[in-house]
């Protein structure tokens, strides 16, 4: 395969700080968060995952595009970030199940991208000043127009982007199935969930994020599942009002992410945006129920504050992250709800807790019994 000719590119963060390397994907000028993923595989799984809209993303392992990518590999309909930062990019790729190049893929789904960085230094700049606002440019070299277009783009915190990655319209996963029947509130969910909950039997109605909870009964579903997706959870107060009715009805409910921030929120436990957040497949959880440790996929720039957690007499935490002491897990006391920070369904992997899954349906059986 030949190699394009290399195209400069610039990447420009918020505080001023620039890095040259040169152009990948699709040549053009785009702006979001800038943050790390520490997996060391599974970046097609990370472009597509609507967790990251809104948001720049370096990897920090060094070769990216070494496998091409693989349609079934998509955890939606295209890539969702706003642009890739990698050190090493190779147009060329092994995988001889590969469907096209990493290159091609970026390009033909209009996602602009700089390599030839040193992305070790770039992460622990980053590690250090916190996540900010970045842009990528191939087209714009004069810095002060760059920073003008920079300027342009929105702050993370207060943004809400759940109405704009979620479904337009309700859909159904596994309709055949003859198991149970979960009501899925999308909020910018991965395919790899409905996977899990398919896998289980189970038939998944997918209803769009500002869903009240009187649409879904309708349906009579046996529980509820709030997935995970971008933004702030404070700017979701839509959200917040329908879990409080779901919790209201004593419906069972299951929440990821984005899914246990909003839990949180809707008992009056309060959230706040991380330093740096945690986006990767090597992160250590504590079960504090069990004693287990699992290793954990995540993604998130937001967490549930320990101290509201603790104060709280609604929930009590049920998973600590063993890296900084986060909240990674909550239950509620007199409410068969319960959610976690990380990742479950881990496409693609690791897959030490796919157990939440069967926790869900069990604790809709405990109900209906």
């Amino acid at each position: 395969m030949k190699q394009p000719e290399r195209k400069k590119a610039l990447l420009l963060l918020e505080d001023g700080t620039t890095y040259e390397g040169y152009s990948i994907g699709k040549s053009g000028t785009s702006g979001g968060e800038i943050c790390f993923n520490t997996g060391m595989t599974g970046y097609q799984e990370i472009y597509t995952d609507p967790s990251y809209y809104g948001q720049i993303i370096v990897n920090t392992t060094a070769h990216i595009g070494n496998y091409g990518v693989h349609v079934d590999e998509d955890e939606s309909e295209h890539p969702m970030i706003k642009g890739l930062v990698v050190n090493d990019f190779t147009h060329q790729y092994s995988r001889n199940t590969a469907t096209e190049g990493l290159h091609e893929y970026l390009t033909r789904h209009n996602t602009v991208g700089i390599a030839g960085l040193d992305t070790r230094k770039l992460v622990r700049y980053i590690r250090t000043k916190g996540a900010m606002n970045a842009i990528i440019t191939s087209e714009i070299f004069d810095l002060d127009q760059l920073k003008e277009e920079l300027a342009k783009v929105p702050k993370m915190e207060s943004l809400e982007l759940s109405s704009v990655v979620t479904t337009k319209e309700v859909y159904e996963v596994g309709a055949d199935n003859t198991g149970l029947k979960i009501a899925v509130l999308d909020f910018g969910i991965k395919r790899s969930i409905l996977k899990n909950f398919e896998k289980r039997n189970c038939h998944c109605k997918v209803y769009p994020a500002k869903t009240s909870l009187k649409e879904m009964e309708d349906w009579s579903p046996d529980g509820y599942f709030l997935s995970n997706g971008p933004g702030d959870p404070a700017a979701m107060d839509y959200a917040v009002t329908t879990v409080k009715d779901i919790l209201a009805a004593n419906k069972p409910l299951f929440g990821i992410c984005l899914g246990n921030q909003l839990l949180a929120r809707a008992v009056e436990i309060e959230t706040f945006k991380m330093h740096h957040g945690h986006r990767g497949l090597n992160h250590p959880v504590k079960n504090l129920r069990s004693g287990r440790s699992e290793v954990t996929s995540q993604n998130h720039g937001f967490s549930v504050n320990m101290d509201s957690l603790k104060n709280s007499k609604a929930a009590e935490l049920t998973h600590l992250d063993l890296n900084d002491n986060t909240v990674e897990g909550l239950r509620l006391n007199d409410k068969p709800a319960f959610s976690v920070q990380y990742h479950p369904e881990s496409s693609p992997g690791p897959h030490d807790s796919t157990y939440l899954f069967d926790d869900f349906i069990q604790l809709i059986n405990d109900q209906k019994s």
